[in-house]
């Protein structure tokens, strides 16, 4: 028998009129064109060209006019310095860059994979309350998937408030001065199999640590003074490539953290940000920091990335690497384990693995968790976030993929001293995707991406059909005594 879960009654749903701006590429010959045209009006038509556009967009976003500079100044290097003579007017410039400045909706498809930790602000709350931040895969026109965020409060009855959403939706300013180990650079390079005559000259001009900056100064200093050979070009432009995935970004202080997106940034990612894993993991020391595991995808490939913040405005960005980061699925442990990382993967697509590392974004070895066991998950399983630390053991909420490629959610305990070893797991699944929960974007799908306990109390989000998102509620004892 089926354990009962609490459903509760919220449910969030995409909305197409959360947009952002994007830079709009019309290649050379019509951006030559536009900006023809616009040097060719006079001050007033520009004037009155501008103030029109203005009006219509000044309301959906924060700060139009400084978008529509950035893009401008996007087109202006871009396309060579010679596309203009460099004196337009500043009315000129602002209406040039809106020619350059696209809306795309961030989640018009979609709301969904949502995942759940404690906010790092727990103040000003009534007894019994916990301030949360959810996370979410919103995905947009053309399947483009980023990470959007809200914050709420679970009260001591357990039901989730979410907070009044921002105004505006914002992205993050990029810092490119990300700083590398130069081994550590040259394990990825030798990994991803770009090591030759080339990379190696490239990082013995390096030091043994360097900026984004230096390596990008370097190898265009290389590619101007010689003649390099195709196998030499192809070798700069996949070490830039692979720099270019280690980024940080910052939000501003006066965005609220639902206004906040992590968009794809670098082209390693720029077809998706798919199925962030969020945990607070807290170190040896007692402090904390909040991890996520995701998917990055570039339309070809798929690459394992860890997201890391303490504040949910100042993000890194790293791949993860090593032979075991393969396929999809990673989930970090919320703390060491035995003096080690420890993680969840499922490395062959359909098994669940467990991994140990000295470092958090090496990945050398792993062992086979658990294969599908039950008539509900004998296509494939998979964790549904990270471990949640209990008095009997490390509960993993799972999922498993059955007949007609339903999904459903499920739960397992690993042993608290050595997770290798399953010491439990319910035989039956824990949420099944009701008659009101089967249609959507992927029919009969029920998935989560993290949940965490508050008191005895287990708070799932689920995803509904890879379409909008809700939560369920059950007690943890109820879980852990149905366990076999």
């Amino acid at each position: 028998m089926r354990i009962s879960v609490n459903r509760k009654a919220v449910r969030i749903y995409p909305d197409s009129k959360r947009v952002i701006t994007r830079f709009f590429d019309h290649g050379e010959v019509i951006a030559r064109s536009i900006v023809s045209k616009i040097e060719g009006l006079s001050e007033a038509e520009a004037e009155k060209s501008l103030n029109f556009i203005l009006r219509e967009f000044s309301k959906r976003h924060r700060n139009i006019t400084q978008i529509f500079l950035l893009n401008y100044s996007k087109m202006y290097h871009h396309l060579g310095k010679s596309l203009t003579n460099g004196d337009m007017t500043f009315s000129k410039k602002l209406l040039t860059g809106s020619y350059f400045t696209m809306e795309y909706s961030i989640e018009s498809a979609a709301l969904f994979n949502p995942s759940i930790v404690e906010h790092p602000d727990q103040s000003g709350l009534e007894e019994g309350q916990t301030r949360v931040i959810v996370s979410f895969r919103a995905t947009g026109e053309s399947h483009i998937s980023s990470i959007v965020f809200r914050s709420g409060i679970i009260d001591r009855d357990y039901n989730i408030m979410l907070d009044p959403r921002g105004n505006y939706v914002s992205e993050a300013e990029i810092i490119k001065g990300y700083e590398y180990n130069r081994n550590e650079f040259l394990a990825i390079l030798e990994e991803h199999g770009i090591h030759n005559d080339i990379s190696v000259k490239i990082l013995n001009e390096l030091g043994e640590s360097f900026y984004y900056t230096e390596l990008k100064e370097i190898v265009k200093s290389e590619q101007d003074k010689h003649d390099l050979n195709l196998d030499q070009k192809k070798t700069l432009k996949e070490m830039m490539w692979l720099a270019r995935s280690h980024y940080e970004i910052v939000f501003s202080l006066d965005t609220d953290i639902s206004e906040r997106v992590i968009f794809p940034i670098s082209k390693t990612e720029s077809n998706g940000i798919e199925d962030a894993r969020f945990v607070k993991f807290t170190d040896d020391d007692g402090d904390s920091v909040y991890y996520a595991t995701y998917t990055a995808y570039d339309g070809y490939t798929i690459l394992p990335k860890l997201l890391e913040t303490k504040d949910f405005y100042h993000f890194k960005n790293l791949p993860l690497h090593g032979e075991c980061t393969k396929n999809k699925n990673f989930a970090l442990f919320p703390k060491k384990v035995n003096g080690k990382y420890a993680m969840l993967s499922r490395l062959d697509g359909y098994r669940q693995y467990i991994m140990f590392s000295d470092n958090i974004t090496i990945w050398e070895t792993a062992s086979i968790l658990r294969e599908p066991m039950y008539d509900w998950e004998l296509i494939k399983i998979g964790n549904c976030g990270s471990p949640i630390e209990t008095k009997e053991g490390w509960l993993v909420i799972t999922h498993g993929v059955g007949r007609m490629r339903r999904y459903c959610i499920g739960a397992i305990l690993l042993d608290l001293k050595d997770p290798s070893k399953v010491i439990g797991s319910l035989k039956e699944p824990l949420i099944v995707p009701n008659e009101d929960e089967r249609e959507g974007y992927v029919p009969n799908v029920v998935y989560s991406c993290g949940s965490m306990l508050v008191k005895e109390v287990l708070v799932i989000p689920y995803a509904i059909s890879d379409y909008a998102s809700s939560f369920a509620t059950v007690n943890l004892d109820v879980v852990l005594k149905n366990m076999n």
